[in-house]
């Protein structure tokens, strides 16, 4: 697989925190785990069936993408997140629902993307709330850098989507700088949205909502290497 440039010395946007896991986690992470991880190999091979395939990048505490899982079952999901509680939580939802078209990935997303998603491979990828990291200093610290966006769109089929969403107005205008970097997603007018059905409220969008934040739902679609959008289209 193809390497997007990186940053002379990549720095992680998020930080391993402890966390308090309960023996209910910890059981899941043990027995469960094994059952549902996405392995080291391409992501589509961790599958028993050929389907769309979406990944979500930081599922937090899994609520959504358990219930994405169970609303969409015609297509499969790749969670990635590195924080235990929230794995142990999804492992129980899915476990409890018997749903079978979610695997996760407790790795970092860039490594995860690059080394284990082929180019053009992906038909979504979505990103809810990422941490903004909302002081000046640590904005070197955000998921969503050129970079970044560069290695997802070699990742989405043309035609997939990107969706991001995030109660942090700053970030979400960070969000379009990006991604009017990236000719695969650029020149496509505003792509602010409505929350669309397949995206339920999260925790984080219901905690941004009571400290009286606007939810920024964002869409980009990737076209081919090369070809033009009408100013003005979503």
């Amino acid at each position: 697989m193809t390497n997007i440039p990186e940053f002379p010395r990549r720095i992680r946007s998020f930080v391993r925190r402890p966390g308090r896991l309960t023996s209910a986690q910890a059981q899941a992470l043990a027995e469960l785990l094994p059952r549902y991880a996405a392995g080291d190999g391409d992501l589509r091979s961790a599958f028993e069936r050929k389907a769309e395939l979406v990944v979500e990048i930081g599922f937090g505490n899994g609520q959504a993408l358990a219930w994405m899982a169970a609303n969409e079952p015609e297509r499969n999901f790749v969670g990635i997140e590195v924080h235990e509680p929230g794995v142990g939580r999804l492992l129980r939802s899915l476990d409890a629902d018997d749903l079978r078209n979610v695997r996760v990935a407790m790795r970092d997303a860039v490594e995860v993307l690059d080394q284990q998603a082929d180019r053009e491979s992906l038909d979504q990828v979505r990103i809810y709330f990422p941490d903004p990291w909302p002081k000046k200093r640590h904005h070197k610290r955000r998921l969503i850098q050129p970079a970044f966006l560069t290695l997802v769109a070699s990742r989405l089929k043309p035609g997939g989507l990107l969706h991001m969403a995030t109660d942090w107005a700053p970030y979400a205008e960070w969000m379009l700088e990006a991604l009017a970097t990236v000719p695969e997603f650029g020149n496509q007018g505003s792509p602010y949205v409505s929350r669309p059905a397949w995206r339920p409220q999260t925790h984080f969008e219901r905690r941004g909502q009571r400290r009286g934040h606007e939810i920024f739902d964002i869409i980009a679609q990737r076209t081919a290497p090369g070809a033009e959008c009408d100013e003005g289209k979503s």
